[in-house]
């Protein structure tokens, strides 16, 4: 009869054991090394949470509403590169011609120097409405229209258009700000502006809302700006860029629109 050696079982660690051994092995060369104490997580506190709160109304939009631009014939296949955008700003000003005030108001001068721009004899430098840019803010792959029109006072109208699929021109974005600057990141329109408080400026970004089909503002944010980071005018990247303006020419200096990216020129009013 075959005598079986006894074999004895595996010993079983304790917690407080095994954590002792790891705690040994810390320090040693490719080994654990402490972090030190991990602070407690907390979640926000409701200050007075009996008080009764306040009734919040439905939220409002707060961007322009989308508008037709009439006087401008359709476009082929959404493309809004063959729209002159000096023509688009003048048709407009002559569909809201006493307009002072909202998305569609500026100063009679203003207007006056917008239907000049292009006719024999105007300076092409005191044209009001910027070199357009072009970009897909919408997301649906084509590209949608960016002009600037000064204002006085440093004040700026900024716009954004768009094509339906049956070629109509849409602008989606009409806003009048007091301007520091305007950039392009992503599908976003950014608006920087002085915020009322030296040092500081307020930043709203412009989306595409594909429900109110508009660009809404849907990001603030007050940010302080270092002394000698705003770039002094001239100094930014040149135009053809995708991401974002650079120096732009003169307003109203004659050009040819240029492809994606790169922004066109007001020139003779008249679509393409």
């Amino acid at each position: 009869m075959r005598t079986i050696p006894f074999r004895t079982a595996a010993p079983v660690l304790s917690v407080s054991v095994l954590a002792a051994l790891l705690l040994s092995g810390c320090g040693q060369a490719g080994g654990l090394v402490g972090a030190g104490p991990t602070a407690t997580a907390s979640g926000p506190v409701h200050l007075w949470p009996t008080r009764q709160p306040a009734t919040v109304p439905p939220a409002d939009p707060g961007g322009a509403p989308p508008e037709y631009v009439k006087g401008i014939p359709p476009v082929h296949h959404q493309d809004v590169h063959e729209v002159e955008p000096l023509a688009l700003v003048q048709a407009e000003v002559r569909t809201h011609p006493d307009a002072y005030s909202g998305t569609d108001g500026m100063p009679g001068e203003t207007a006056a120097a917008i239907l000049a721009c292009g006719k024999e004899g105007q300076d092409p430098a005191k044209c009001p409405v910027l070199t357009p840019y072009y970009r897909d803010l919408t997301g649906n792959g084509r590209e949608e229209l960016i002009v600037g029109v000064e204002l006085p006072d440093r004040m700026m109208s900024v716009r954004v258009y768009t094509a339906d699929p049956d070629g109509r021109l849409n602008r989606i974005m009409a806003t009048t700000q007091t301007v520091v600057a305007v950039e392009l990141a992503g599908q976003d329109v950014i608006l920087r502006a002085p915020s009322g408080n030296n040092g500081y400026e307020l930043i709203t970004a412009w989306s595409w809302d594909g429900k109110q089909r508009t660009m809404l503002p849907t990001r603030e944010q007050i940010v302080r700006v270092p002394a000698g980071s705003r770039p002094t005018p001239g100094t930014s990247e040149a135009p053809g860029t995708s991401d974002a303006p650079g120096t732009s020419e003169a307003p109203g200096t004659p050009g040819t629109s240029g492809a994606s990216g790169t922004p066109g020129t007001p020139g003779t009013p008249g679509a393409s």
